[in-house]
């Protein structure tokens, strides 16, 4: 059995602020189910509910040197849904009312995480073959195992894998402070190692030194090996494009199923229909919407910030409400944005309606509510909304991006393919006749419609393709070294040249025989073709020679002495 243990900073249902806790709380059950041990460690946040907490017990606890600090560090461990999970406690680091990026020491927090996630290893009993390392908060666990672990008997056989889940947040401080923290020389902030561009980078820590890197689609791995979406890290991962390799993320379908969830108004599936209507009159109710059941709904449920295209919606808002739409937007972020759709919130009421919070049960009554849901990402690694919203049978508006691309397929007329509607170009008024379009078949086609709500809801959006990926990739990396595989081919040949003398002399005489034609080739007989390479080679030289012998089978080399005769006759004159 491959043990594997999943590294991260975040994970529902203990702690989320983004997409990265989704695919650790979902992931791992999927892989156990497949026969894998796989368990996580997780920092012990202050804001982890006490429910969770008060299940918890202490494993052991130990000192974790950074620097000249010896840091407390405590393990504990509980037993949820039949996995373990491991939580890092140290109050002074994890024991705040936020999670990331706020107090100046990032680089310590998570550098003190990685180590004590490898000193931890012998302690707890559980000695991994995979170290799956997501996003730049664990980015140091490949790299110390790499430069301060390999060579200890328990860690020598581990195998390392990074996986990205946004290049865009990649964990970059001052070198000095990292080196203070973590021990590391001078001779490792390099170019071609931890340095990038004058400072310590800990996402490309983890792209050097781990084995395998991973990507949360296809397209995105392809599209960050570019200067536009590399973020300054494109040329070490075209670099290593023979171990980047991109996996399409997933959902958990069990809490994202309209013919069971709780938290919709009516629950409705791809044969019967008639739910989803409820679910529309009830959303508009809750927001304050005007009761318009053939008014089409576009729903938003997003971070509020530039990745997510929401200066093209600035570009073309009063245009898509002179469509006739209605809009509801749920979401925190910048302040830009939030002013934005506070300002148009009062400029259309009861036509556009945004919340400014994280509210999972109102996302889902959005996703069962909307008859769109509108994605124009500037970049989109993979995207976990276009493909919940698909299962609600809410057509998908996307740019054609990361994961989006892999995901939406635009309705072509001609074939009947499709389950949504998509535009290329990050372009506003690209955006803004992809949304004509749809606006026109919701409102003109609606048997069309249904059939792409039925085909979206049809969707296998599992994990289970993703976790069977993921497990090859383990294979491959706990299988014998590949450098096995040219010798067992090597081994016959020895064989043979043991069995059998005749082999080598074959490869002689092979060799012989090819050159012998090319001299038989002027008519010299066949028991003599060693002669034949004399002569050869002395009647490129003969007509020089035998020119004054007046040979009239060589008339030809009548001018060479021609040329020195002159030369003779000069020696008398002389």
């Amino acid at each position: 059995m491959i043990k594997v243990l999943f590294a991260a900073s975040e994970c529902v249902p203990f702690v989320k602020t983004g997409g990265l806790a989704d695919v650790v709380g979902a992931l791992p059950p999927v892989l156990k189910a497949r026969g894998v041990d796989v368990r996580v460690v997780l920092p012990l946040y202050g804001e982890i509910p006490q429910e969770f907490k008060s299940q918890m017990k202490h494993v052991v606890d130990f000192e974790v040197e950074l620097g000249w600090r010896r840091q407390y560090c405590g393990i504990e461990t509980l037993e949820y849904e039949g996995l373990t999970w491991y939580f890092v406690d140290n109050r002074y680091y994890f024991d705040r009312p936020y999670i990331y990026g706020m107090g100046g020491d990032e680089y310590e927090r998570y550098g003190f995480f990685c180590r004590a996630v490898l000193n931890a290893l012998p302690l707890i009993g559980f000695q991994p073959d995979i170290l799956h390392c997501h996003d730049w908060q664990s980015g140091m666990i490949p790299a110390l195992h790499k430069i301060q672990y390999a060579h200890l008997p328990f860690y020598s056989r581990m195998r390392s894998v990074m996986t990205i889940h946004n290049l865009q947040y990649q964990g970059i401080f001052g070198i000095k402070e990292v080196q203070d923290c973590l021990g590391l020389g001078d001779s490792l902030f390099t170019s071609d190692k931890l340095e990038c561009y004058g400072m310590a980078n800990f996402l490309k820590a983890g792209m050097v030194y781990a084995d395998e890197i991973t990507t949360v689609s296809p397209s995105y791995a392809e599209e960050i090996t570019t200067a536009y979406y590399g973020e300054r890290l494109d040329g070490l991962l075209r670099a290593r494009h023979g171990q980047l390799m991109g996996v399409l993320n997933g959902i958990d379908v069990k809490e994202y199923d309209p013919a069971n969830d709780a938290m919709i108004a009516s629950t409705y599936t791809a044969d019967n229909l008639e739910g989803k209507a409820a679910c529309k009159a009830a959303l508009q109710r809750e927001l304050g919407l005007t009761p318009a059941p053939d008014a089409p709904l576009i729903g938003m449920v997003t971070r509020l910030s530039g990745q997510k295209g929401l200066d093209l919606i600035d570009c073309v808002l009063p245009q898509i409400m002179e469509l006739g739409v209605q809009l509801a937007v749920l979401g925190k972020g910048d302040a830009r944005y939030t002013d934005m759709f506070a300002w148009a919130e009062s400029q259309w009421p009861g036509r556009l309606a945004a919340r400014f919070e994280m509210n999972f049960a109102l996302a889902h009554r959005i996703y069962a509510g909307a008859d769109m849901f509108l994605m124009p990402s500037s970049f989109e690694p993979c995207g976990l909304s276009q493909m919940i919203s698909l299962r609600y049978g809410t057509l998908p508006i996307a740019r054609e991006t990361g994961g989006l691309r892999d995901t939406v397929l635009s309705y072509n007329e001609f074939t009947g393919e499709g389950n949504g509607f998509t535009f290329f170009n990050y372009n506003a008024h690209d955006m803004l006749h992809t949304i004509q379009r749809a606006v026109t078949y919701y409102r003109e086609q609606p048997e069309i419609w249904r059939m792409m709500m039925r085909r979206g809801m049809a969707g296998d959006y599992s994990w289970n393709r993703s976790a069977g990926e993921y497990e090859a990739l383990y294979m491959r990396l706990t299988t014998p070294p590949q450098p096995e595989t040219p010798k067992r081919r090597r081994a016959p040949a020895k064989e043979n040249k043991e069995d059998g003398a005749a082999a080598e002399p074959a490869r002689k005489p092979a060799a012989r025989k090819k050159a012998a034609p090319a001299q038989n080739a002027e008519g010299g007989a066949e028991e003599k073709p060693k002669a034949a390479r004399k002569p050869a080679a002395r009647k490129k030289a003969a007509p020089a020679q035998s020119a004054e012998g007046g040979a009239t089978d060589k008339p030809e080399a009548a001018p060479k002495p021609a040329r020195r005769s002159p030369r003779k006759k000069a020696e008398p004159n002389a």
